[in-house]
């Protein structure tokens, strides 16, 4: 696994990365109430906004990690959000995008270095 600065998690399964947000997001976040997806087949840019979600306390664009295609959303989330709050890691992934050039995810952290990241 990969880890964004904006606390995006990224899981190469095959031809495509999965895309969530972590633990630590989501604890920041607290309860979360809303979720935007982006749509399947989008072309996305890397750190364009793909996703927006919604808190009690606050709202957060979620931006795309990598250049590529949107392959397939987690579309139950947006009837059930809260699943965020309780699997962010596994479960309550947002999206999964087919990259263009999978060498960006050399940009990220592992996960030793994104736990020092966040103290």
């Amino acid at each position: 696994m990969k880890f964004t600065e904006e606390h995006e998690w990224l899981r190469v399964e095959g031809d495509v990365v999965v895309v969530g947000i972590t633990d630590h997001a989501s604890e920041q976040l607290g309860d979360v109430v809303f979720i935007e997806l982006p749509e399947e087949g989008m072309e996305v840019t890397k750190d364009e906004e793909v996703c927006v979600i919604e808190s009690v306390k606050a709202a957060s664009d979620i931006l795309a990690p990598l250049d590529g295609e949107i392959v397939e959303v987690n579309s139950p989330l947006v009837d059930e959000p809260g699943k965020v709050n309780d699997d962010p890691m596994v479960e309550a992934w947002f999206f999964k995008i087919k990259p263009s050039e999978l060498s960006q995810m050399d940009d990220y952290m592992d996960e030793a270095a994104y736990k020092k990241f966040i103290g």
